[in-house]
């Protein structure tokens, strides 16, 4: 299967929404997603965004132009001690997919992008129970897992 990379567009929103929906459903949190599809469009593609994104799609089986199997979707983190950096939001790949390298070309695709637009790195947040997920960025050269910190939030 011959899987391409691209900028996300704006009409690819639905079918992200619906990785995002199988990804809640995955790490059991089916009602967590509350974001709406307006929102997300006009927070990737309004006058502001806040967010950009990777597709990888393939040819689809009916012939009719191609079907998105995953994304990668980030935003620029700013840190007062080290700079810019990605941070990686949600790295995406639908659960027939799984297992075919599309995780890999999409986290290596934003390690070029980092390198080009000169960013210190990139960061993400894993659940500590994923293990499929954690052993995949295991895979990667020079990643580092952080148990010193904890995540908080606060919720309006």
């Amino acid at each position: 299967m011959k899987i391409q990379i691209r900028t996300a567009v704006k009409e690819d929103c639905a079918r992200m929404m619906e990785l995002i929906k199988e990804l809640a459903e995955y790490e059991k949190a089916p009602d967590a997603v509350t974001v709406s599809l307006d929102h997300f469009i006009e927070s990737g593609f309004g006058e502001n965004p806040v967010w950009w994104a990777y597709v990888a799609e393939s040819p689809s089986p009916s012939g009719q132009g191609n079907e998105i199997h995953a994304f990668a979707l980030y935003y620029i983190r700013y840190s007062t001690w080290t700079g810019q950096r990605i941070y990686l939001e949600d790295l995406i790949v639908t659960e027939k997919m799984r297992g075919n390298g599309i995780g890999k070309i999409l986290l290596d695709k934003l390690i070029e992008v980092a390198n080009e637009k000169k960013y210190n790195g990139i960061m993400w947040q894993v659940l500590d129970w994923n293990e499929p997920a954690i052993n995949f960025y295991k895979k990667f050269k020079d990643v580092q897992f952080d148990s010193e910190w904890i995540n908080c939030s606060i919720n309006l």
